[in-house]
């Protein structure tokens, strides 16, 4: 009996205690008793045949990507603590991911629809594929068949195009952030020009990872063109209608993004045979329009003495007229010229500026009297405020007495008692002070 524990001290070891063993657990269960209050939290309990937990996503957590429902088969990563006034231990989840054909398919069509209603789908977002890629990036699983499709179709068709492996797992909960991370480290590659991503056959629990929303929004923001080859044929994930290209099988999209070499060459000489058959016919052609135009065209020399006239004549109307132009504008110029000197100004600028001179004179003395009054004036003023000021009362020798620490005035001994503490303001300062008795 002598280490005896309280209830409150007992259950905060219990819950140090779980905390430090599952800090970070994943625990299967169906959802049940779900609530939702006012708070933005979701409460349910967690259970399977034998046995249930509660649990609590918190609103500042990470967002479920879908919405739970009772009866959902879900498995969450969760820390397991103990909320103490009540005793239980409960799970508080910080990632949820579907599980069973129900809660994919409801997760599916949830995302989807989401998305979807965001834009994401749109024609307007995807991107060109390029005719001829130089390099070509690939994230999937090195080990599969997928990627020995591949590299069989594109070596077939271009065996020059340079293809970049991404290896990441692309079934599990670990799949969706390798795949994002793998799109991202492509993107800094600066010469892929475009991106596969692809997956083998599976079940809608294997194809989970491409139905994710961080798969989704990598895919989407990626500024490097994305074909998705997920699946077979039959098979559709959010990927596909996310990309900027869906192709129906991995070597489809081989076959889609690579051109055929051998067909490639085939069109470059027939187009070569067609452009020199072009060009030939367009060579005659000119030619034959060149000896039309020779036959056609007047001797050099007659049509330079034509215009050598007509530049003559020219001359001689241009230097005709602009002595005429000369001749008026001279008269017009010494009849303005008399004018002028009748109309000179020069007496009424004499005078005006003797008038200025004796306006600014007067100006200047107006000013000094007017500020010479105005100075008197702030003279009397100045001195019948500092009679007026306190501090001038102060200086007489009086002093302003206050009681702490609320400061207020003491106009009268009633509102002290022995022992109170009083600031007195005296003209050079201020003096702390106690009182000791009160006469």
């Amino acid at each position: 009996m002598q280490d005896i524990w309280t209830v409150s001290q007992l259950s905060e070891h219990i819950k140090a205690l779980l905390e430090a063993r599952f800090e970070s657990v994943w625990v299967e269960g169906e959802v049940s008793n779900l609530r939702r209050p006012a708070s933005g939290h979701s409460y349910f309990t967690l259970k399977d045949d034998r046995s249930q937990i509660r649990a609590v996503i918190f609103r500042s957590g990470q967002k479920t990507p879908f919405a739970l429902e009772d009866g959902l088969h879900i498995a969450c990563r969760a820390r397991v603590t103990v909320y103490a006034p009540r005793g239980d231990y409960q799970l508080i989840i910080d990632r949820v991911e579907p599980r069973g054909l129900g809660a994919l398919q409801k997760a599916f069509e949830q995302l989807k629809a989401k998305l979807q209603a965001e834009g994401l789908f749109d024609d307007g977002h995807k991107k060109p594929i390029p005719f001829l890629p130089k390099r070509i990036g690939v994230i999937t699983s090195p080990t599969g068949a997928v990627i020995r499709d591949i590299l069989q179709v594109t070596g077939r068709r271009f065996p020059s195009i340079s293809i970049l492996i991404a290896p990441v797992r692309v079934q599990g909960p670990e799949a969706p952030p390798e795949i994002v991370k793998a799109i991202d480290t492509l993107q800094k590659k600066h010469d892929v020009d475009v991106i596969v991503l692809a997956r083998g056959g599976g079940s809608l629990e294997d194809l989970h990872p491409f139905n994710t929303e961080e798969v989704a929004r990598a895919v989407f923001l990626s500024p490097i063109p994305i074909v998705s080859a997920v699946g077979h044929e039959t098979d559709y994930t959010i990927t596909d209608f996310v990309a900027d290209l869906r192709a129906p099988t991995p070597s489809a999209a081989a076959e889609m993004i690579v051109p055929s070499r051998e067909q490639l060459c085939r069109q470059i000489e027939g187009s070569y045979g067609r452009l020199l058959h072009v060009q030939q016919r367009l060579a005659l052609r000119r030619r034959e329009r060149v000896a039309e135009a020779t036959r056609r065209l007047k001797s050099p020399d007659r049509i330079l003495s034509d215009f050598r006239l007509i530049l003559d004549d020219h001359l001689d109307k241009l230097t005709l007229s602009m002595n005429r132009t000369l001749a008026a504008r001279s008269r017009e110029l010494g009849y303005l010229k008399t004018r002028l000197v009748q109309a000179g100004p020069g007496e009424r600028v004499a005078k005006s500026r003797m008038m200025v001179t004796h306006r600014h004179e007067q100006l200047v003395t107006g000013m000094r009297n007017c500020l010479k009054e105005n100075r008197h004036g702030l003279d009397r003023q100045r001195i019948a405020l500092q009679s007026l000021s306190p501090l001038g009362v102060l200086q007489r020798g009086y002093s302003i007495t206050r009681r702490l620490p609320e400061g207020t005035i003491v106009k009268n001994v009633d509102i002290l008692a022995a022992g109170d503490h009083i600031d007195v303001q005296v003209a050079s300062g201020n003096i702390r002070a106690r009182v000791e008795d009160v006469v």
